[in-house]
């Protein structure tokens, strides 16, 4: 569980990474979002035991790695709404699940072009929506 705690900080400490070398708000979620489910895809390529993942998978064990993975996407969605670039009427908790839960998909993606894709789709969602 210690590696995982580890593993899963340093996951945590690559998207800040990636969210502070944006310039701009639209930027910074476009980065965060595709660096996620890069990670995502990667992960789900990699085989551990079934106890071992069910262990440190557990909604105990990783609560905390989600709540913050969730603060992190909706800071940056609430940054990139206050500029315009995402829509303002649904709340940015509410995209940010939005987001982890769409991007999950990309576990079953068959490459990361399709990551790629999956991620524009997903900031297409995202967008103001334009007149009725």
């Amino acid at each position: 569980m210690a590696w995982h705690d580890r593993h899963v900080a340093a996951h945590l400490e690559h998207l800040a990474a990636v969210r502070d070398k944006a310039e701009d708000p639209e930027g910074r979620l476009t980065a965060v979002l595709e660096a996620y489910a890069l990670i995502t895809h990667g992960l789900a390529h990699q085989r551990y035991g079934t106890e071992a993942v069910a262990l440190v998978h557990s909604d105990e064990h990783a609560g905390h790695a989600q709540r913050r993975l969730h603060e992190l996407i909706r800071d940056v969605l609430a940054e990139a709404a206050a500029s315009g670039a995402v829509r303002a009427d649904v709340a940015p908790d509410e995209l940010a699940g939005y987001c982890r839960h769409a991007l999950a998909a990309s576990r079953d993606l068959p490459s990361k072009a399709a990551v790629r894709r999956l991620v524009t789709l997903v900031l297409a969602g995202l967008r103001p929506p334009g007149p009725p």
